[in-house]
């Protein structure tokens, strides 16, 4: 993994901690398993009943591609980015931080890391829904 991969990968799952970002392992075979991790708030990686560590080159996080975005979804993420923009004397100026703890609460990958190979899509397995 290149530096910047990984420092790409680290700044997305700090924001996704307080929402309980779940992963499969390298020794899983990732794609082929249902195996599961679930980062914590604590910044701990827990697997049932198990407190394991892992280095980040060995987890890839289950992540929503943004095409997966429902319509319902879609008009809530308008609504909530139309509240986030105001205008100032010549300048448009975009508070993120609310649409982006959203796009994070949703496991959206809004940073392209599926494309990367740095996570894996919810299309082919889904473990939030369970």
């Amino acid at each position: 993994m290149k530096p910047e991969e990984k420092e790409l990968l680290l700044k997305d799952l700090c924001a996704r901690l307080p929402y309980g970002v779940k992963f499969a392992t390298k020794y899983s075979h990732f794609k082929d398993t249902h195996e599961l991790l679930v980062i914590n708030k604590h910044s701990t990686i827990v697997e049932t009943f198990k407190m394991l560590w892992w280095d980040i080159e060995d987890v890839k996080p289950y992540l929503r591609p943004m095409s997966s975005m429902t319509e319902e979804e879609e008009k809530e993420y308008n609504l909530l980015a139309n509240r986030c923009m105001c205008t100032t004397v010549g300048f448009i100026h975009l508070e993120a931080e609310p649409l982006l703890d959203w796009l994070n609460k949703k496991m959206f990958d809004f940073r392209g890391l599926i494309p990367k190979d740095l996570a894996l899509s919810t299309e082919i397995y889904d473990p939030y829904k369970d």
